[in-house]
């Protein structure tokens, strides 16, 4: 039994292009029901379903946000495309963030248009199947107490249930490749291929060979024709990191993949059609590197549909010891393993340049050095090992108890815990911390 074509509503105030819409979707196999007034069609979601919706953002007399958010309202499983003017991308976006697909800018053709709703029918389907997402899916696999980045995670878990491009920010060893994999994996995209490429790691001169391809004698070397790693992803996911290092000529190539959805490989004139999600990351300031004239405001705002900045390890510092806790399960040899007093100190009270991927080394080499012991000051690397001091370097008892007072008092939820981890009772605490101005 054959199922029933895709229901697609269309929503332009503009006639002309309400009715070239609806012969070019009818074309394409769909059925569709065309409103010019906005409020009758958000009537007709009211009484039916539809598996798609095309809304125009320029309309009265409520305008394409406000009948987004009722479609969502009132339908949440309909799959909508914004359609915008060339000046309103700014708005198109931000629909994009309130819940739509994606957008699709006039004056459209109609291959253009059959290409998108194309997209967002495989994108529907695809939904379809997935649970909808909570966000302690994502969670499980990145460790942190820290509510911020609980709040960050929440970011990751909207981004994962959408198709919009992602920027992930954050120094190196933040965990920006572990959101990028886990918005893949919790995509209605994990089904299809999944690409990284390090742009720092490739010289410029291969860097857009290895994107976009080449044909056959586009340099010496080029004996046959090769595809690129965008196109090797059609229908999936790119990963794009250290994203900064792209060079202003590949910048402007990767805008025309963000804008039209079109690679050209290197050595050819024809532009190729592809469908790739791309998640860019990158430890440097973006926004700095637009004012220095190094990196491009336009790729920068294709990219930022929807942003994800990660804290550094020294920000969060009540994920160190749940952190330290996962890392000796996963690398000591003896599940019975602890990590003393004096060697905990000594990590608490480092700076962490490398963030969490250099506590992992430093957990795992210790582990590997300690064997059958616990883990110890000795074990870890002599940068954190405590050097001679001076005498002018020596601290005073006030000094030290005040210093490490503070450092409880932000590990701990409260002041009872903090009293609890000291060892003294709540009230001594709090005059010692009114003392101390903490």
């Amino acid at each position: 039994m054959e199922s029933n074509p895709p229901a697609v509503l269309i929503v332009d105030d503009e006639p002309n292009i309400l009715k070239t819409m609806k012969i070019c979707l009818e074309d394409a196999g769909y059925t569709t029901f065309a409103f010019q007034n906005p409020i009758e069609a958000i009537d007709a979601v009211r009484r039916q379903k539809f598996d798609l919706a095309f809304v125009d953002l320029k309309m009265a007399p409520i305008d394409g946000m406000q009948a987004l958010q009722s479609i969502k309202e009132i339908s949440p499983g309909t799959t909508v495309v914004i359609i915008t003017a060339h000046g309103s991308i700014e708005s198109a976006v931000k629909a994009v963030k309130s819940g739509a697909y994606d957008y699709i800018q006039k004056p459209f053709d109609y291959m253009q248009l059959q290409l998108i709703a194309g997209r967002a029918l495989d994108y529907h389907n695809l939904k379809q199947e997935i649970k909808r997402l909570q966000s302690g899916v994502i969670g499980q696999k990145f460790i942190t107490k820290n509510r911020q980045m609980r709040e960050t995670i929440d970011l990751a878990v909207r981004a994962a249930s959408s198709d919009i491009s992602v920027l992930i920010e954050g120094e190196s060893g933040t965990g920006k490749e572990l959101i990028a994999d886990m918005i893949y994996d919790n995509s209605a995209r994990c089904n299809g291929p999944y690409l990284k490429i390090n742009c720092a790691a490739i010289p410029d001169n291969l860097l857009e060979s290895e994107l976009f391809g080449h044909v056959k004698g586009a340099f010496t070397g080029a004996t046959k024709d090769r595809k690129g790693k965008f196109e090797e992803a059609d229908g999936g996911t790119i990963f794009l990191d250290e994203i900064a290092e792209l060079s202003p000529a590949l910048q402007a190539k990767l805008l025309r993949v963000l804008q039209n959805n079109e690679i050209t490989r290197l050595g050819e004139n024809k532009s190729r059609l592809i469908n790739v999600r791309i998640i860019a990351a990158t430890n440097r300031n973006l926004e700095a590197a637009i004012a220095e004239g190094t990196f491009r405001d336009d790729v920068y705002y294709r990219l930022n549909a929807m942003r994800i900045k990660l804290l550094p390890l020294r920000e969060r510092p009540e994920d160190l010891l749940p952190l330290i806790s996962f890392f000796m399960k996963k690398y000591h040899p003896d599940p019975a393993a602890e990590i003393t007093s004096d060697a905990l100190y000594v990590l608490r009270n480092y700076r962490w340049p490398g963030n969490v991927r250099e506590l992992e080394n430093f957990i795992r080499r210790a582990a590997l050095l300690s064997a059958e012991q616990n883990i110890d000051v000795k074990h870890l690397p002599e940068e954190l090992q405590a050097p001679a001091h001076s005498a002018g370097d020596v601290l005073s008892l006030e000094e030290m108890e005040k210093s490490h007072i503070a450092r409880v008092l932000n590990l701990s939820k409260d002041l009872q815990e903090a009293a609890q981890l000291l060892g003294i009772d709540p009230a001594t605490l709090w005059r010692k911390r009114k003392r101390y101005n903490l």
